[in-house]
C-alpha cells in the first residue's frame, strides 16, 4: 500500500504539495512545526497513488513517498 509523509521538521507550509496531489489528498494540518508553520499531511493514506506528485514539487524536501 503507498504511503507519502511529511516531515514537519522542513515543511515550511508552501502548499505546493496540496496543488499537485491529483487525488486531492493533502491538507495543512492544524498543528505547527517548530518553525511555525502549519505543515502539510496527508489525511487519507489509503487513497493515496503514490503518483509521486508531491515529492517532485516540494522545494524542501519535506516529502517521501512508499509503494
Amino acid at each position: 500500500m503507498p504511503r507519502m509523509t511529511v516531515d514537519p521538521y522542513y515543511c515550511k507550509g508552501c502548499g505546493l504539495c496540496i496543488a499537485a496531489c491529483p487525488k486531492k489528498i493533502i491538507r495543512f494540518s492544524e498543528q505547527i512545526n517548530a518553525k511555525g508553520y502549519h505543515y502539510a499531511e496527508c489525511f487519507k493514506q489509503d487513497e493515496c497513488i503514490a503518483c509521486r506528485m508531491c515529492y517532485q514539487t516540494c522545494p524542501d524536501g519535506a516529502i517521501t513517498v512508499e509503494k
